[in-house]
């Protein structure tokens, strides 16, 4: 498929760029205990944790979410620096990009504070203009918001020039509610999705070969 080659390119973080399943079930798996509740499974978790956990926890855990909340970010705090793995291919994807005039930034529905953390300690600062996550903005994912704000100071307005590559459903529904393309990355879920995407990368081998077509 033949795409408009972009001015900006927003990338989700977790398991787009960084493979986090493992650490996310493991937090969540000890706040589920922690509280007496069945824990999920990691298929579970792989299909159900998309939305910033001020949009998800209350939906989950109801009036107690705050309280779950902070369990469950005591318990990733203490693991997800040491167990933070690269995706194969991912630092060769964003190196190449860095040689090209493209605006990069990455917008996550992790919180902002851990999301930094995450990319100082890996080392990636320099691949983005901008990393924004949850509550970094009023609103997160899969509104506008921190859509615009990684755009900002960019001259770089919201559309078609901006291609939003992620791996879950909300990536896919903020790329249309800002009218920029998507892309999928990784394997498709079971259900159906309720936006489409107008192209898939399941490796980023796949991803950097298409951009070097495109550039």
């Amino acid at each position: 498929m033949e795409l408009k080659r972009p001015k900006a390119i927003l990338f989700d973080w977790d398991n787009t760029l960084v493979n986090t399943w493992p650490v996310i079930h493991e937090a969540l798996h000890k706040t589920f205990t922690e509280l007496g509740r069945e824990p999920w499974t990691l298929d579970m978790v792989k299909q159900r944790v998309a939305r910033s956990m001020r949009d998800s926890f209350p939906l989950v855990f109801g009036e107690n979410w705050q309280e779950a909340g902070e369990i469950y970010q005591r318990n990733f705090r203490s693991i997800h620096l040491e167990r933070l793995q690269a995706l194969p291919g991912a630092e060769a994807t964003l190196a190449y990009l860095k040689t090209l005039p493209v605006y990069v930034a990455v917008v996550s529905n992790k919180k902002g504070i851990n999301l930094r953390a995450e990319v100082q300690h890996i080392g990636w600062g320099p691949y983005f203009s901008k990393v924004v996550g949850a509550d970094d903005t009023p609103r997160d994912k899969p509104f506008a918001d921190p859509v615009h704000a990684a755009l900002k100071d960019s001259n770089i307005q919201a559309g078609p020039d901006v291609w939003f590559i992620g791996d879950s459903y909300i990536d896919m529904e903020c790329a249309h509610v800002t009218g920029c393309v998507p892309l999928w990355y990784g394997e498709l879920p079971q259900e159906p999705l309720k936006h489409p995407f107008k192209k898939q990368f399941v490796t980023q081998k796949e991803l950097i070969d298409f951009l070097k077509k495109a550039f």
